[in-house]
């Protein structure tokens, strides 16, 4: 090979290792920019009582299950906050009122794949309300989104086991919003006896954990402060935290919390435990 020709290879060579030098600077610059976005980005939770949360977050206030103040839900106050969008478990009073919701949001309640204005997927994934195919309480839908970089299934009020079909829809959320208050029937007691809860036993719901293994589990639909024992059949949520003893537990005054991507629990299954302040 000719002298010049060597130069002028070892040139175009060390050109592109600078190029690609620097195409590789400029990504790792870029994923940790998009790593400090992301990191950066808050979601706030907030508890309105029974199975109904506001979630705000990159621009958008998303309410699932607001519900008419009756039977468990009559001690609390009115979910009544705006909201730019409604997700519906079911259309039973206690988490399909969506009526209740001020302004014109726009209001999802049956299982499907959606898309939010700013091309948000969000999925509809139905399940029971019982364990016996939906022919006492009816279908369930629990929902599934991605909000400031954190990833939500709120399963509403499933009471039936989680099918392999399901959990590939589910997945492994980074927050896991599951009912947990049901009462265990006498033994013996038919699936269709009234005895029957309309939700996730304690047991049932630790199950249902152990099957997606998510990072946060907030509890819900069980029997607070704010509910009258005479008109909620309803566990209260110690019955749930005795059986869940072995994982880490947080525990709030208040009804709302704020999450970044960065700082959920590094164990999963952690409990957070919300605010009675209803």
């Amino acid at each position: 090979m000719k002298r010049r020709e060597l130069i002028q290879n070892f040139g175009t060579g060390l050109l592109s290792t600078i190029a690609l030098g620097w195409t590789a600077q400029r990504t790792a610059a870029q994923t940790a920019n998009n790593a400090s976005n992301t990191n950066n980005k808050t979601l706030r939770v907030e508890w309105l009582g029974h199975t109904c949360f506001l979630f705000e977050g990159d621009g958008k206030r998303i309410v699932i299950n607001p519900f008419l103040k009756i039977g468990c839900t009559a001690g609390y106050r009115s979910p009544a906050v705006a909201a730019d969008y409604v997700l519906l478990s079911s259309r039973q009073f206690d988490e399909g009122a969506s009526e209740v919701i001020p302004g014109n949001p726009r209001v999802f309640y049956e299982p499907g794949a959606y898309q939010l204005v700013d091309n948000t997927p969000i999925q509809g994934i139905r399940t029971e309300h019982d364990r016996v195919e939906g022919k006492r309480f009816g279908a369930n839908t629990a929902w599934r989104w991605t909000q400031a970089g954190i990833s939500i299934l709120h399963l509403g009020g499933i009471a039936s086991e989680i099918s392999i079909r399901q959990k590939i829809l589910m997945g492994s959320p980074d927050v896991l919003l599951i009912p947990v208050g049901g009462k265990q029937p006498p033994n013996g007691t038919d699936k269709y006896d009234a005895a029957w809860p309309e939700v996730y036993t304690p047991e049932e719901a630790k199950a249902a954990i152990e099957t997606l293994t998510p990072r946060l589990v907030i509890p819900t639909h069980y029997r607070t402060q704010a509910a009258d024992a005479n008109q909620c059949d309803l566990l209260e949520v110690q019955s749930f935290l005795q059986l869940m003893k072995a994982a880490p537990t947080r525990y709030s005054e208040t009804n709302a919390i704020t999450l970044t991507p960065g700082t959920l629990p590094s164990q999963r299954s952690t409990i957070q435990v919300m605010g009675y302040r209803l």
